[in-house]
C-alpha cells in the first residue's frame, strides 16, 4: 500500500511540475522518458534549451533536504539517459542542455522550488 501511495504522490508532483513549466512558457516534450539506463521525469524545451528535469515530491521537507536527494549516482544516471534521448532525437542537437530539479514540498505554502542548472555533466 505504501509503495502505491508513494507512486501516486510522485505522479501528482510530476503533473504539478509539468503544469508549472507550461505556465513558465516551456514546451513539454516527454514525461517519464525511459531507457534501460534510467528515467527522466520531464523533458522540456524553451528558448533553444532542452531541459531534463528531475522531480522530487515529498510530503514533508524543505528546499535543502529536497535538493539534496539527487546524489551523484542519480545525477550520472540522468545524464546518461539524457544522452540517449539526444541520440534518438537529433533535432535537439543544436540546443543548449540543462539539468534542473523541481522540488515540491507538499506541506508548505511556497511548495514548488525550481532549481535551474542543478547539476552539470562534468561530475
Amino acid at each position: 500500500m505504501e509503495k502505491s501511495t508513494n507512486r501516486q504522490t510522485g505522479i501528482t508532483g510530476e503533473n504539478e511540475a509539468a503544469a508549472y513549466l507550461k505556465e513558465k512558457g516551456y514546451q513539454i516534450i516527454a514525461k517519464n522518458w525511459r531507457t534501460k539506463i534510467g528515467e527522466i521525469d520531464i523533458i522540456a524545451y524553451k528558448d533553444g534549451t532542452i531541459v531534463f528535469v528531475e522531480v522530487k515530491t515529498w510530503p514533508h521537507g524543505d528546499y535543502f533536504s529536497l535538493a539534496a536527494a539527487i546524489n551523484k549516482r542519480k545525477q550520472k544516471r540522468i545524464i546518461e539517459t539524457a544522452k540517449c534521448f539526444l541520440s534518438d532525437y537529433r533535432q535537439y542537437k543544436e540546443s543548449y542542455v540543462r539539468f534542473d530539479v523541481i522540488a515540491i514540498a507538499m506541506q508548505q505554502q511556497e511548495k514548488i522550488y525550481h532549481i535551474e542548472n542543478a547539476f552539470l555533466e562534468t561530475l
